[in-house]
């Protein structure tokens, strides 16, 4: 048993009424211990439910992710690429209810020359989901069998990496075991969101759910000094936009004021009804269908996303010019192409 770790769950777990908030360098104390598996198994399901239950302060967030960034690995910015990268963060626990474009947005950016950096797991509690790195594997690309410098290599190459947390996050991997046993999210899967697994400046994408979880994230982004993001109330609390309500959207920016957006798909034809989730297989095909260029009842959500992104990351210089050119990207073949390509690379 820890003692020093005994000291800050009583602090947080103290009930309603008395319990204490952390500090940021106290909090990154706690989640290294618990990720290193140095406090006992029932001080470590214990913390976790009562974080979660007094919910994680924008400090308390910033120390996670300060223990995320001394104990996870890194790529590195390419100084080559001519763009900065973008780190699409979501779910680690994956999609069950409504079919992902996050690996088509990704795909589309990249054929630009964006980078884009990605990473997750398995499939994990509490959801189940269907992750990521499943998604890649169906269409060729299975980036669970690469050490760090092969990572870095696919990603210098073509502009697109993925952290896979088995090989470039034992820790966070090891401590999957204890999501399952509590039945209930951990302020982890908070933090996960906001991770940014690069080391040099990057454009830092987080999908949310709740409205307070925007404002936690950038209250931390600013104790932090992260000052380029965009937070997006996406599906399932992904980076992905949905077609059947206006997004909402914030977006920072080094030198300038943060900056709020509702982007309703109305305004440019792009409203619809996002797909909902039947099977892994239906995911594939549909996914499969885009890249072809076929006209797939996916194809507006593809265009939505990568059209927002395009003009985000500076491929557009407005939204209706972004949504053109991910059209004219998917359907002119040049995604397949850049998937053959990252099959290639990774065969």
């Amino acid at each position: 048993m820890s003692d020093e770790f005994r000291e800050l769950l009583k602090r947080v777990g103290s009930g309603t009424h008395t319990s204490k908030n952390l500090t940021r360098t106290e909090t990154a104390t706690a989640t290294k211990m618990m990720l290193l598996q140095e406090a006992t198994p029932a001080q470590i399901g214990a913390f976790a439910i009562a974080h979660r239950i007094k919910r994680p302060t924008p400090e308390e967030l910033a120390g996670i992710l300060d223990a995320f960034e001394v104990l996870g690995s890194k790529l590195t910015v390419n100084p080559h690429h001519d763009y900065k990268p973008v780190v699409l963060g979501n779910p680690y626990d994956g999609r069950s209810r409504t079919v992902p474009v996050t690996i088509i947005t990704a795909l589309i950016l990249t054929t630009v020359n964006v980078p884009v950096v990605m990473h997750g797991g398995d499939c994990m509690p509490t959801k189940y989901g269907i992750p990521l790195i499943e998604i890649w594997q169906q269409l060729g690309v299975n980036f669970s069998d690469f050490n760090l410098a092969q990572a870095q290599e696919i990603y210098d190459q073509s502009c697109l990496g993925f952290l896979y947390l088995p090989q470039h996050f034992p820790e966070a991997h090891n401590f999957v075991p204890f999501r399952e046993q509590i039945g209930k999210r951990p302020p982890f899967a908070t933090a996960e969101l906001a991770w940014c697994p690069i080391a040099g400046e990057a454009n830092l994408v987080a999908g949310f759910v709740h409205p307070p979880t925007e404002e936690r994230f950038r209250s931390a982004f600013k104790i932090r000094g992260t000052n380029d993001f965009t937070l997006v109330k996406g599906l399932e609390g992904s980076c992905d936009l949905s077609r059947s309500r206006t997004a909402i959207i914030a977006m920072g920016r080094s030198g300038s004021d943060f900056e709020r957006l509702l982007l309703d798909p109305h305004d440019y034809n792009l409203r619809g009804s996002d797909i909902l989730l039947e099977s892994k297989s239906q995911v594939i095909s549909l996914t499969q269908e885009v890249i072809e260029g076929s006209k797939s009842q996916l194809l507006p959500a593809a265009i939505l996303n990568g059209g927002f992104y395009l003009w985000r990351f500076g491929r557009a210089k407005s939204l209706q010019e972004g949504f053109q050119l991910a059209a004219d990207i998917l359907i002119t073949g040049k995604v397949k192409t850049k998937l053959s390509q990252l099959q290639t690379l990774c065969n």
